[in-house]
C-alpha cells in the first residue's frame, strides 16, 4: 500500500514536473556549438575571478556545448526524496522512485531522436547508493528538460575535464616511472632506525622519531584512494609485514571502471588494482611502507592497515569512468566500518558535484578526508588555486612546503585559504624530495608536490587516531589543529601550518 501510494505521488510529481518543462520557452538546439577555446576561456576566468567553477553557472548552449563534444555522458544528480526535496536524509524508497521517473522521462525524449534506445540501457553504471545517475544523453531538449526539472540538483558533462588538458603533452602528469634514487646519501637524506629502515630527511621537521616511541598507527585503517599498487613492490605485498610492521592488513582494490570501446560501456578487459603509474605505489610507501629489515624506507604510520583502492589511471580526475571510479571509491570507503581516514593526492579543475556528493557521504559516515591542494602543470601554473575536491570545506587540505622560515611553497604546490595543514616536502637547498618505496626492490625513491604532503598528512593522523581511538572524527582534527604551528590563528595561506605528532600523542 504504501509503495502504491508513493509511485502514485511520483508520478503525479513528475507529470507536474513535465509541464512545467512544456511550459519552458520552446528552444531550438542551437545552430552551431560553443568553440572548446571558449568554453576554456569562461571556465578559466570563473576560477580566477572566485577560484572555482561549477557548470550551474553556463548557459544552455555552453553546457550543452561540452556535453556535446565530450561524448555526452553526463552527472544528473537528484533529490534523493521525493517527499522533501530540500532534504538529504537517507529515503531509499523515494530515491529510488525519484530515479525511475527520470529514467522514464529521458527515455520518452531521446527516444525522439533515435528509436532504437532501449531503457534498460541508459544508465552507463546503476549507482543505488548516491542520489546519481550516470546516463548519455543525445538532444538538446533532454538536456534543457532535466536542467529544468524541479527534481533535479544538477546536470554535468562528466568528459569535458579531459578537453581542458587536450593541448597538453603533460596530460599524464604525476605518471612516472618510479625508480630508485641512487644519488640518495646516508645521514643527508635519511636516517637509519630499526630494526634496518630508511627515515626519509623531512621526518624531524614534524617530530615523527619522537611520535614513534609512543604510537604507530596500529589498529587504525586508512583507504588510499589514488592509482593503485605495483605488484612487483614486495613492502606493499609479501613483505607488508616485516620488522617493527607486524599484524596488519593490506588490501588492494579497484573501482575504476572498464575502458569504452567505440562509445560502448564495460566491452573492455577489467580493470585490475595494479599501478599502471607509479604514483599510488609512491603514495602507498609515504603512507604505510613497514620498518623492516630490508633496508627500505619506513613509512609515516607504518603499522596502519592499508586499504589501497585504484580508481583512476593518472592524477588528474577527467575521464568519466574516473569521476565514477572517484565517486564509487569513497562509497565504498564510507560503507566500512574499519576504515577512519580517506587519503586522495588526485584532484580536478573543475568541480565535480559526484565526486562532491560522495565524499560528504563518506563525511557523514564520520571518515576524516585529505585531499591535496594541487601541484601545478602547464595549464594551472600561476592562476589555479586550491583544486577541487581539496577547495571542499568538507575535507582537511594538504600542500607542502620548503624546508625553513617563513613558509615557501614548494616549487609547483598551490596554496591558498582552503589550506587546512602544510608539510615539509622539499629542502631549500637542493630541491631534494623526501622518501618513498620504488616500484620494486628495495631502494628508495623520491616523490615531491601536494601528493606527498598528502600522503603524509594522513599518516600523521593515523598515528594520533591510533593513541585515542575513541576519538570522533570532529575530535581528532581539533587535535590535529591544536598541535599545529599556526595554532589558534589559521593563516590564509597555509591553514594551521605544520603539525607535530609527537606533542599530540605525548
Amino acid at each position: 500500500m504504501k509503495k502504491s501510494i508513493l509511485y502514485a505521488g511520483c508520478c503525479l510529481l513528475l507529470w507536474s514536473c513535465q509541464k512545467s518543462v512544456d511550459k519552458l520557452s520552446v528552444q531550438a538546439p542551437p545552430d552551431k556549438l560553443m568553440p572548446k577555446d571558449s568554453i576554456n576561456y569562461f571556465i578559466t576566468g570563473q576560477i580566477k575571478k572566485i577560484g572555482q567553477f561549477e557548470w550551474r553557472t553556463a548557459s544552455d548552449r555552453m553546457l550543452w556545448s561540452a556535453i556535446a563534444q565530450s561524448d555526452h555522458i553526463v552527472s544528473l544528480g537528484y533529490h534523493p526524496s521525493i517527499d522533501d526535496r530540500s532534504s538529504d536524509k537517507d529515503d531509499p524508497e523515494g530515491r529510488s522512485a525519484v530515479r525511475e521517473q527520470l529514467l522514464d522521462l529521458v527515455y520518452s525524449l531521446e527516444k525522439k531522436y533515435d528509436p532504437s534506445v532501449e531503457r534498460s540501457g541508459l544508465e552507463r553504471w546503476p549507482d543505488n547508493i548516491l542520489p546519481v545517475v550516470n546516463i548519455r544523453i543525445t538532444s538538446f531538449e533532454t538536456m534543457r528538460a532535466l536542467r529544468y526539472s524541479s527534481l533535479v540538483r544538477y546536470l554535468e558533462p562528466m568528459n569535458y575535464e579531459t578537453l581542458l588538458y587536450s593541448s597538453f603533452t603533460e596530460r599524464q602528469s604525476g605518471c612516472a616511472a618510479n625508480l630508485p634514487d641512487l644519488s640518495l646519501v646516508a645521514g643527508m637524506d635519511y636516517g637509519v632506525v630499526s630494526p634496518f629502515a630508511k627515515a626519509s630527511w623531512n621526518y624531524p621537521h614534524h617530530g615523527l622519531l619522537d611520535a614513534w616511541r609512543v604510537v604507530s598507527g596500529a589498529g587504525i585503517s586508512v583507504f588510499l584512494i589514488d592509482t593503485g599498487i605495483s605488484y612487483e613492490q614486495e613492502n606493499l605485498g609479501s613483505q607488508f609485514n616485516q620488522g617493527l610492521s607486524q599484524k596488519r592488513r593490506l588490501e588492494r582494490i579497484v573501482t575504476l571502471p572498464r575502458k569504452q570501446l567505440l562509445g560502448i560501456i564495460n566491452v573492455g578487459p577489467p580493470e585490475t588494482p595494479e599501478d599502471g603509474c607509479g604514483h599510488g605505489t609512491a603514495m602507498a610507501g609515504v603512507l604505510a611502507a613497514p620498518r623492516g629489515t630490508d633496508g627500505n624506507m619506513v613509512g609515516v604510520a607504518y603499522n596502519v592497515n592499508l586499504i589501497s583502492c585504484r580508481a583512476a589511471e593518472d592524477v588528474f580526475i577527467d575521464a568519466a569512468r574516473e569521476v565514477r571510479g572517484v565517486s564509487d571509491a569513497f562509497v565504498l570507503a564510507a560503507n566500512r566500518s574499519d576504515v577512519r581516514i580517506i587519503s586522495m593526492s588526485m584532484g580536478r579543475i573543475t568541480v565535480s558535484s559526484q565526486i562532491r556528493d560522495a565524499i560528504l557521504y563518506a563525511r557523514s559516515k564520520g571518515k576524516v578526508v585529505f585531499c591535496a591542494a594541487g601541484t601545478s602543470m602547464p595549464f594551472t601554473a600561476g592562476w589555479a588555486g586550491v583544486i577541487f575536491p581539496a577547495s571542499m570545506n568538507e575535507v582537511q587540505a594538504v600542500t607542502g612546503i620548503r624546508q625553513g622560515t617563513p613558509f615557501e611553497a614548494c616549487e609547483a604546490c598551490h596554496s591558498g585559504p582552503e589550506v587546512d595543514f602544510v608539510v615539509v616536502m622539499e629542502r631549500t637547498a637542493d630541491k631534494k624530495h623526501p622518501l618513498t618505496v620504488s616500484d620494486s626492490g628495495d631502494a628508495p625513491s623520491t616523490i615531491g608536490g601536494s601528493s606527498v604532503a598528502t600522503a603524509s598528512m594522513a599518516g600523521m593522523a593515523a598515528l594520533v587516531w591510533s593513541r585515542y581511538p575513541w576519538f570522533s572524527s570532529t575530535e581528532l582534527v581539533a587535535k590535529l589543529q591544536e598541535h599545529s604551528s599556526y595554532f589558534p590563528n589559521k593563516s590564509q595561506r597555509w591553514g594551521w601550518g605544520i603539525f607535530r605528532p609527537a606533542q599530540a600523542v605525548n
